[in-house]
């Protein structure tokens, strides 16, 4: 099991757990699997970022690597750079929706996608065992990188109907989050001739407008900002911009796992026969609409790594999770929240429906999660309790509890918080309501014994 590497990536406090020191070490145990340039480096808005990348670019040169540094960019843009410009790997530099004290790093591999499981362990070896390059003759040296950006707007531009979609002039509000994607989704949107009202668009490490990460609880002046400018969608960005949760034109906040429904739905309709990739925690509705399709569904444990990792060697077309992470596989098997907007914009340009229209013609679902703080010495202790009480449950990832296939409980820890997630699905609403009450209570009360 990772010691360093959670769900996505390594992330701490920054100066307390998440030290230049550690990240000194760190950058070189990457270094070393990577075992050769040029490395690109990018980071987020947040305000420790510019002096880890300057630590992460030293520690590099050190061991003889050349590295090159595109500066503010969202985590998919890195991601896709690396891919389209030969870098041997990437290392971004950001806690993706963490609180503003976090920081984090992670590293991409040469295909442009997060690098496995496996390859974290590996990492995590060498720095352990400080079995890293030393004593180097020669030192790297360290650029910069100026067509990241171009590069992966243009990409995602060349994925979808861009002319139709021009044609359509989309009203379309971005909820930027004080995030990385302020500087790529505003001229994405220039360039489909959508006209585009901003909201929290001055990069700020704090994120004072509503925090880095879009839950439905802070988004009330996107879906005011929609109904007010009659807009056909608004969407709202994490802190590194990979992951999105959109608005429908009516102002109504969607889950995860409904947009993306509603998106693999369009993207199955042109290409059958496809492979789906998701997480344990998806809504079941995943399966109905792939069948509809002649496609296949995989499972993964929870975290884009998993998703992304699983996507390569199959060469699914889609993966996806709950929490707002899309990937299109024609472009890049990684979570990219402007990817995943330039799709809907396809969707909305081809179909003579709203998306308040597209998404209320689902098969219902009813989905929600929660969650409680819990120190992770007593996740050992909640997870065998439940395992006891329910004994034919799946522990592939925590622990999934499953009434019948439309009612369905699922625990885990988060893996960069000190908390439990808590999921459910149900047939209903007011079955779903009680369903995750009873067992956030179910969870309170082992903690707490």
């Amino acid at each position: 099991m990772a010691k360093f590497f959670g769900t996505n990536g390594i992330r701490g406090v920054f100066s307390e757990d998440f030290t230049l020191e550690f990240v000194h070490d760190m950058t070189l145990a990457i270094g070393t699997y990577f075992e050769k340039g040029p490395v690109l480096i990018g980071y987020d808005g947040r305000d420790s970022s510019p002096v880890i990348c300057k630590v992460v670019s030293a520690a590099l040169n050190s061991m003889g690597i050349d590295c090159n540094v595109a500066g503010i960019v969202p985590t998919p843009c890195l991601e896709f750079a690396v891919k389209t410009l030969g870098y041997s790997g990437g290392i971004m530099i950001t806690a993706s929706h963490n609180p503003p004290q976090y920081n984090g790093i992670k590293p991409a591999a040469k295909d442009g996608v997060e690098i496995s499981r496996d390859d974290e362990l590996i990492i995590e070896d060498i720095y352990l065992q400080k079995n890293w390059i030393k004593n180097c003759t020669k030192f790297g040296t360290t650029g910069k990188e100026e067509r990241a950006i171009d590069v992966y707007v243009k990409g995602i531009i060349s994925q979808v109907d861009s002319t139709l979609i021009e044609s359509k002039q989309f009203k379309v509000v971005l909820d930027l989050g004080n995030g990385a994607q302020a500087v790529s989704a505003p001229d994405f949107c220039k360039m489909l001739q959508c006209n585009t009202f901003l909201i929290n668009q001055n990069i700020d490490g704090s994120f004072p407008g509503r925090g880095s990460e879009p839950t439905p609880q802070n988004l009330s002046e996107l879906s005011e900002s929609v109904i007010k400018n009659n807009a056909d969608v608004g969407i709202a960005f994490d802190g590194d911009g990979d992951r999105s949760i959109f608005c429908d034109n009516k102002g109504n906040i969607l889950t995860g796992d409904k947009s993306a429904l509603v998106l693999i739905r369009h993207i199955l309709k042109k290409n059958p026969n496809s492979l789906v990739v998701t997480c344990l925690n998806s809504g079941s509705n995943t399966e109905v609409l792939a069948d509809q399709f002649n496609s296949k569904v995989i499972r993964t444990k929870v975290g884009s790594v998993e998703v992304s990792r699983k996507m390569v060697p199959t060469n699914a077309l889609i993966g996806f999770e709950e929490n707002g992470g899309f990937m299109y596989g024609k472009h890049n098997q990684v979570r990219d929240g402007c990817m995943t907007l330039a799709l809907m914009l396809e969707l909305l340009a081809t179909s003579e429906k709203s998306l308040y229209e597209n998404i209320t013609s689902l098969p219902p679902s009813f989905t929600t999660k929660d969650k409680v703080a819990c120190p992770s010495e007593n996740v050992p202790k909640l997870i065998s309790s439940l395992k006891n009480e329910f004994p034919n449950s799946d522990t592939t990832d925590g622990i999934k509890i499953t009434i019948d296939p439309k009612n369905w409980v699922m625990i885990r820890p988060s893996g960069t918080e000190p908390i439990v997630r808590v999921y459910a699905e149900s047939e209903n609403s007011e079955k779903l309501n009680e369903l995750i009450s009873e067992y956030v209570q179910k969870v309170k009360s082992i903690i707490t014994r």
